[in-house]
């Protein structure tokens, strides 16, 4: 049977999607006139899932799906769907937990053929051109000889999907004691890396969560082998080549163990998230190296991930263009030292030696990856030079070398806004501003917390996922809902606008309303709103990205300190004690769970800061690191209940209660910062 229609992805926005628009495979987006015509037709379906910067996708594109015998064999017995999985997170996680069961792992692309009606049937994920072919063949002659064998396969793996993901209700008393937490972390602790940071193994992935986390628990708790780990984790990261040495930034993950080689595309969400673990880092350590990594990494978002409206785009391919015009992964990064002496003429020699231009720091095909191994301290002791000539040495050779990397081609850019990405880098700017001061980070944060009020925003109070050209056309999922919250909370409480805090709670109220299971107290994925899919998920193992339950609980935690809301603490308290039997046997998958069990473990105070002088008393409070406490404020008299009847005319007094009792009020932000460290 062939088709008589042709790829029509020319007509979407999503750039993983018009970058296939040209592929001789009839490819459609993912829409119910599709699923329908695959229904009526009872035609097999082919799900491919990728995203704009995945190396792997662009390989089995070029392979397969640009390969005209490929196509044929796809148009003539498959109606073929490509996916982006940015786009639609509730797609890819379906059919990632099929490949999953199917297969035992994962990853992206990832390529599954389904039943006319969606139900999955074989999967994985890369395949080269023979075995995608063989695969096709043989499951579109089965399906045409035994189609019952399939649709036997299809009803089993149904019922496995619908058992994933789903959690019950823990009848057990919540008890959340520190001791726990102890005991978890020394289960986690088999698999640090005490030498290099990160876990034991390669490849290493950022995980910002689990740092922050650690970081936190280490400080409170004076455990000084765990601030160390998370100290050496960090100095590392940033000394490698994950870390952008010339332009600023993480690429998502290094292939070895040294943070050396990085997969190199650029993701927004790493990049927010990482922002807010070095500003916290260096408000506790006062560590120059994080500060550097914020600003630098903050001007990079500045100046390749930022559009005129204040909306952020997602990511930055891995590959780029060579200069015989050849597509390779990390082009765009690497150096040669024949490239760099020309560069750096007189400076080479010292360039080289804290870059390590030298067997620690070469990769592949006489380039190099600039990768650090000691402070700059020791760096100018051993160099006999000063400090300050090391950092003007840095700022030049920064400054020679991207220019000249500019002159390359330059990686493609996914340009699409998704709000929950937005969010997580909304929040990176907030943290800086909060730790760093500058102005200039809280005008970019309010612009984008405005620009999701006005574009993401409708009018029935629910969310969209995506932006591009000016259009939004995708339903927002709870990850939308969850770190925008998350987000306008830090808003509020460096501006103390109750604009932020009152949609805040809005957009928790929606989520009650549209994504709520009464039956376990937890959020699905999806909302009520939205077309079903083979099964509904949950998503609450925290990854790359908290997961939206874990933040959402967090969310509802604070909120229902802000609005002396017990429901809110009654459905945070049951979430957490949902994941706790799950949470001894992988810790580092729930560490934002983790970090909300501190919450309850440790006192947890409101800081109400009440008078005209109200704004100067949050920037020197926020000098100290203090994750255990909300502020709420106001220069006259507000409806907020920790705010109620505390208004005292030419005074500004700073209240601080826990467990609902409060201390007197003092004028002095050492006076209240003693009283919040009083418990510690």
């Amino acid at each position: 049977m062939t088709h008589k229609y042709t790829n029509n992805l020319i007509n979407e926005t999503s750039p993983y999607l018009l970058q296939h628009a040209h592929n001789p495979v009839h490819w459609e987006a993912w829409n119910s006139k599709t699923l329908e015509l695959a229904k009526k037709s009872n035609t097999l379906i082919i799900i491919s899932v990728g995203y704009a910067a995945c190396h792997w996708c662009h390989v089995m594109e070029h392979e397969s799906f640009e390969d005209v015998t490929v196509a044929s064999v796809m148009n003539n017995n498959f109606i073929n769907i490509k996916v982006d999985r940015e786009e639609r997170p509730d797609i890819d996680q379906v059919y990632m937990n099929a490949v999953q069961l199917m297969t035992g792992q994962g990853g992206w692309p990832m390529n599954v053929i389904a039943l006319p009606d969606g139900r999955p049937v074989w999967g994985g994920t890369y395949f080269a051109k023979e075995q995608w072919m063989n695969a096709l063949n043989q499951i579109s002659e089965l399906y045409k000889t035994e189609p019952e064998k399939l649709e036997e396969y299809a009803t089993k793996l149904e019922h496995g999907l619908k058992s994933l993901d789903m959690i019950s209700i823990n009848k057990e008393d919540p008890l959340f004691k520190t001791e726990f937490i102890a005991h978890v972390l020394d289960n986690w602790t088999n698999y640090f890396d005490n030498k290099r940071g990160g876990m034991n193994r390669a490849p290493k992935f950022m995980m910002p969560n689990n740092y922050h986390f650690l970081m936190r628990y280490g400080y409170q708790n004076k455990e000084e082998n765990i601030i160390e780990f998370t100290n050496n984790t960090l100095t590392n990261m940033a000394f490698g080549g994950v870390y952008d040495q010339v332009g600023g930034g993480f690429s998502r993950y290094s292939v070895d163990e040294k943070w050396h080689v990085p997969h190199f595309e650029k993701m927004l969400y790493d990049n927010g998230q990482l922002v807010s673990l070095y500003a916290d880092a260096y408000l506790i350590t006062k560590n120059d190296l994080y500060k550097d990594v914020v600003i630098e990494t903050l001007e990079f978002i500045e100046r390749e991930l930022t559009n005129g409206n204040g909306a952020f785009y997602s990511s930055l391919d891995a590959d780029s263009l060579t200069e015989s015009g050849t597509l390779e992964e990390g082009a765009f990064y690497v150096w040669t030292k024949e490239s760099l002496k020309l560069i750096l003429n007189e400076d080479f020699s010292l360039f080289s030696s804290y870059y390590n231009i030298n067997n620690y720091g070469f990769w592949e095909h006489k380039n190099y990856v600039l990768i650090r191994n000691e402070t700059d301290k020791n760096f100018v002791k051993k160099e006999n030079i000063s400090l300050e000539t090391l950092k003007e040495k840095k700022r030049k050779w920064q400054s020679l070398l991207l220019k000249e990397r500019e002159k390359r081609e330059r990686p493609r850019l996914d340009d699409k806004v998704l709000t929950s990405w937005n969010a997580i880098m909304l929040r990176g700017y907030v943290d800086a501003y909060r730790v760093l001061k500058d102005d200039k980070y809280l005008e970019i944060a309010i612009k984008n917390g405005n620009f999701i009020l006005n574009n993401q925003l409708k009018e029935n109070g629910s969310l969209f996922h995506n932006y591009k050209d000016g259009k939004s056309t995708i339903n927002g999922f709870l990850e939308d809902y969850a770190t925008t919250i998350d987000a306008f909370i830090t808003l509020y409480e460096v501006t103390l606008d109750e604009k932020w805090l009152n949609n805040a709670k809005a957009l928790t109220d929606y989520c009650f309303d549209a994504f709520f299971n009464d039956t376990n107290k937890m959020f699905y994925f999806t909302s009520n709103d939205d077309d079903d899919l083979v099964s509904k998920t949950m998503e609450y193992r925290d990854n790359v990205i908290p997961a939206s339950n874990s933040i959402l609980a967090k969310n509802l935690f604070k909120l229902s300190h802000y609005y002396d809301n017990t429901y809110y603490l009654k459905t945070a308290t049951t979430m957490l004690n949902n994941v706790k039997p799950e949470i001894e046997t992988y810790a580092s998958g729930y560490s934002n769970w983790l970090d909300l069990m501190l919450n309850f473990t440790e006192p947890f105070y409101e800081v109400a800061i009440v008078g005209e002088n109200y704004k100067n008393i949050i920037e020197q409070l926020n000098a100290s690191y203090i994750p255990n406490k909300i502020v709420v404020g106001c220069k006259g008299e507000s409806k907020l209940p920790l705010l109620k009847n505390r208004y005292v005319e030419n005074e500004t007094l700073i209240y601080v209660c826990v467990n609902k009792v409060c201390n007197l009020p003092v004028k002095e932000v050492d006076q209240a910062v003693n009283q919040l460290n009083k418990h510690r």
